[in-house]
């Protein structure tokens, strides 16, 4: 090539337009794209909002996405889009566990650091679990508070998200190895999915309450399950016959709590879940998280256990009718 050629394309390549391939839509900030299983769940939407919070703290770029309804499919087409953007870190709750794990793994190929929250993915699809508590824990707190609500004996009935959902069947199977162990007069009668929405888990619970007249207890592993189950106990008229008891947010159930319709609602703080998997992704990504740490430091929360690639937020609380005002999320 000549001179006058070089120059020539030198001038020529100057007049096109210049095409960024940034990362974050803030030059030189870390981004981060917080997923959540559905943007019409109470539940993510706190969890957005610790996010938000840990975001504005740690002065990244926060993208938060999610299916509008629990849909494993447009999860696995987000995070495609976010690996085509190059984001830094994804810190995903997984709706499909394998399914989103194939998607993470491709993120991760990429250069992507993973972190999950909620409901987690294959472990060699992310780095760590950002956990609310053990499986175990949860389970076990379920399930022993509805025997003590019953006596431990008699039907009872579970109303889940989908039967696709890992972390809630691994509640459920705590649930059952638990009542089996500590429980031999409870019987579960039946487990019926909701799809997280609050009108269909009204209608099973009342479906439930038809097919078995001598159910006991409805007990809720999501958190739309919990005000649908208390409708149907309120609208059959077995309010205190029927105890009801799952996983929720106290904003969304206190007025069944108050009413005696639902007896105890079983939940950790969302706000900090997402506060903690934005803050651990940025960690992870900055060299400050690393395989084999026993400890994390994660903000507000302080230093919060480490056991294995599990980061664990804390045990289960119980809200009830003389708790429950002393919260507001």
């Amino acid at each position: 090539m000549t001179r006058k050629t070089f120059l020539l394309s030198a001038a020529l390549l100057a007049t096109l337009p210049f095409v960024s391939c940034k990362k974050s839509e803030d030059a030189g900030k870390l981004s981060v794209g917080f997923l959540l299983k559905s943007k019409g769940n109470q539940y993510f939407v706190t969890c957005e909002q610790g996010a938000r919070a840990a975001a504005e703290e740690l002065d990244i770029d926060l993208r938060v996405d999610g299916p509008i309804s629990a849909d494993p499919a447009k999860q696995n087409e987000i995070v495609e889009n976010w690996i085509t953007d190059g984001l830094d870190v994804i810190v995903a709750a997984c709706e499909n566990k394998d399914s989103l794990s194939t998607a993470l793994r491709k993120a991760q190929d990429a250069g992507i650091k993973v972190i999950t929250y909620d409901a987690d993915a294959q472990p060699d699809a992310r780095s760590f679990f950002s956990n609310q508590a053990t499986a175990q824990g949860i389970g076990e707190k379920l399930i022993d508070t509805s025997a003590s609500l019953t006596d431990g004996s008699g039907e009872f009935a579970i109303i889940t998200g989908t039967l696709t959902s890992a972390n809630l069947n691994e509640w459920i199977a705590a649930i059952k190895v638990r009542q089996a162990e500590k429980y031999p007069g409870m019987k579960l009668v039946d487990i019926r999915p909701c799809d997280d929405n609050k009108d269909k888990a009204q209608q099973e619970a009342t479906n439930l309450l038809s097919a078995h007249p001598n159910l006991k207890a409805i007990v809720a592993v999501c958190s739309p399950g919990v005000p649908g189950a208390a409708e149907a106990v309120k609208q059959a008229g077995k309010t205190g016959a029927v105890k009801v008891v799952g996983l929720g947010l106290p904003s969304e159930n206190r007025a069944y709590v108050k009413e005696g319709v639902t007896q105890a609602i079983i939940l950790w703080n969302p706000e900090d879940l997402g506060y903690l998997a934005v803050h651990a992704g940025v960690a992870l990504a900055k060299g400050n998280l690393t395989g084999g740490s026993e400890s994390f430091k994660a903000g507000k929360l302080g230093n919060l256990e480490i056991e294995g690639d599990s980061i664990i937020l804390g045990t289960p609380f119980t809200f009830t009718k003389e708790n429950i005002d002393n919260f507001d999320f």
